[in-house]
């Protein structure tokens, strides 16, 4: 059976976070929080376990996902959780919306590598520390034919000179941090962000 499935792929590297609790209390690597990145479907993505970076006391991932985002995705989530004896416990969340780094009117190129950092809140809507990521748009929408690997068009025919997950570099990428701050974090279907 011939599978399409359209998405778009995102390098997205789990950098850290910065004041994350647990049960009131600081959270250490003996908490073993990773984080779950999910794209509006239902593959997720999960990193390592977290360090402790030893020049400034953050948590850290520096865990690079290669992240298959369909082409009806408004958001993407990132939830910070932690494994414990008991099971697994949610610790923060952050929605981010594809808009963001998905290019689009006044949007940063695609393939451009930018570092965001966004507030995590728990399931009550508290704030919950500050994580850090990098993203980097890695391939153009289109068709990916899973049983050839092969990218073809949305009406079925082979695109010319496309290498799936092929980046170019490009001189004219902006630096600088972008910090963004839910509003209705935990609506599913909330599409309205504030950058701060």
């Amino acid at each position: 059976m011939d599978a399409r499935c359209p998405v778009r792929t995102l390098e997205l590297t789990v950098q850290s976070v910065e004041g994350l609790q647990l049960d009131r209390k600081p959270a250490t690597t003996k908490n073993n929080l990773f984080v779950v990145v999910r794209a509006e479907s239902i593959n997720s993505y999960t990193t390592c376990m977290a360090k402790e970076d030893a020049t400034n006391n953050n948590l850290t991932w520096n865990h690079k996902l290669d992240v298959d985002v369909p082409l009806h995705a408004s958001s993407i989530t990132l939830e910070v959780k932690s494994k414990t004896l008991k099971g697994v416990k949610d610790v923060g969340i952050a929605r981010v919306a594809v808009s963001e780094f998905m290019g689009g009117f006044g949007s940063v190129p695609q393939h451009c590598l930018q570092f965001l950092s966004y507030r995590l809140r728990d399931w009550e809507g508290r704030r919950n520390g500050v994580l850090n990521f990098s993203v980097r748009v890695v391939n153009s929408p289109e068709y990916v034919t899973a049983a050839a690997g092969k990218a073809v068009s949305p009406c079925g025919f082979k695109l010319r000179g496309t290498t799936m997950g092929a980046t170019t570099s490009s001189s004219s990428c902006g630096g600088g941090v972008v910090v963004g701050v839910p509003i209705g974090w935990n609506s599913y279907g909330s599409s309205t962000y504030n950058n701060v």
